[in-house]
């Protein structure tokens, strides 16, 4: 750089102070680094050691120290919950069964609910929806006894559709779209309203294309709410070919010992599906999660 006098003027070295502040500013994220990726390898390491053990015989599972790749990887495990008749495959077709349609029903519903809470002005429109969120606080397993019966009622115990209908009303749901409706500034649906529009043609037509990763992010974390609800399953299913996966794992639990090998073999299966929901969505994760956090 040039100065007045038309001679390179001297680069500004870094005082005392401006280093000490930047070598403290790398220890502190060396030190975050660190810290995340211990946590990082103590949540991978379990599932580790489930695959590893998947592919074990039986006495190797307890071994110690743990043999984290085993020297004779066995395939018949995963093999058996396939084929024979403890077959995962009706488990995994009643999980995807239950899990799509709740997920549709879930996302379609909680934006449909936050755009009437965000863009349809009534009386007592914000005390009707904190009273909503209110009922976030009531614990899920209070709700069994009057589910189960308003369940046998409706004649839909022991049922699919006692998993599914439940499923479609999320609140945390109707409160992220709400979230992200908020940000939407109020001029485009207004003048959309100048058009002629009516609440249906803006909500289907100009909120729903805007709301792609807000939506792609609820119903991502929506399948696997569904896909690991053991509880739900547990209580309103009877028959054993209405089992999902999480209830088909007890097929390992016998009468006098577990099956180890099977259940990790039929659990590494299990965990397919939300891995490659992940893989395909998480960008709309990163993306719908970082707009619904802008305002409150």
């Amino acid at each position: 750089m040039l100065s007045k006098t038309g001679f390179a003027a001297p680069e500004r070295q870094p005082t005392a102070a401006a280093l000490k502040k930047e070598t403290r500013s790398r220890l502190q994220k060396g030190a975050v680094t660190l810290i995340m990726l211990f946590f990082a390898v103590a949540m991978v390491l379990p599932f580790v050691w489930m695959i590893s053990t998947s592919f074990k015989t039986p006495g190797e599972v307890f071994e110690y120290p743990i043999q984290w790749i085993p020297a004779h990887p066995v395939w018949e495990h995963h093999v058996k919950i396939w084929t024979g008749a403890s077959s995962f495959v009706p488990y995994y077709l009643n999980s995807l069964k239950v899990s799509l349609l709740s997920m549709a029903g879930a996302t379609f519903l909680s934006a449909l609910a936050a755009y009437g809470f965000t863009k349809v002005e009534f009386k007592g429109r914000d005390t009707l929806f904190l009273i909503y969120i209110a009922m976030m606080m009531v614990p899920p397993q209070v709700l069994f006894v009057p589910k189960f019966i308003i369940f046998k009622w409706m004649g839909i115990f022991n049922t699919h559709w006692a998993l599914i209908l439940p499923g479609m009303i999320t609140i945390f749901g109707v409160f992220m779209m709400r979230q992200f409706f908020i940000t939407i500034p109020k001029e485009i649906s207004e003048s959309a309203f100048i058009d002629g529009a009516g609440h249906l043609r803006i909500f289907t037509q100009i909120m729903l294309p805007l709301a792609k990763p807000a939506l792609a992010t609820l119903a991502i974390i929506d399948f696997s709410w569904h896909w690991n609800d053991f509880e739900n399953a547990l209580v309103f299913l009877i028959n054993r070919e209405l089992y999902t996966v999480p209830l088909g794992l007890q097929n390992f639990i016998l009468e006098f010992n577990v099956d180890y090998n099977g259940m990790m073999a039929a659990a590494s299966a299990g965990i397919l599906p939300m891995l490659i929901v992940f893989l395909i969505g998480q960008r709309f994760i990163i993306q719908g999660l970082s707009s619904t956090a802008v305002k409150g």
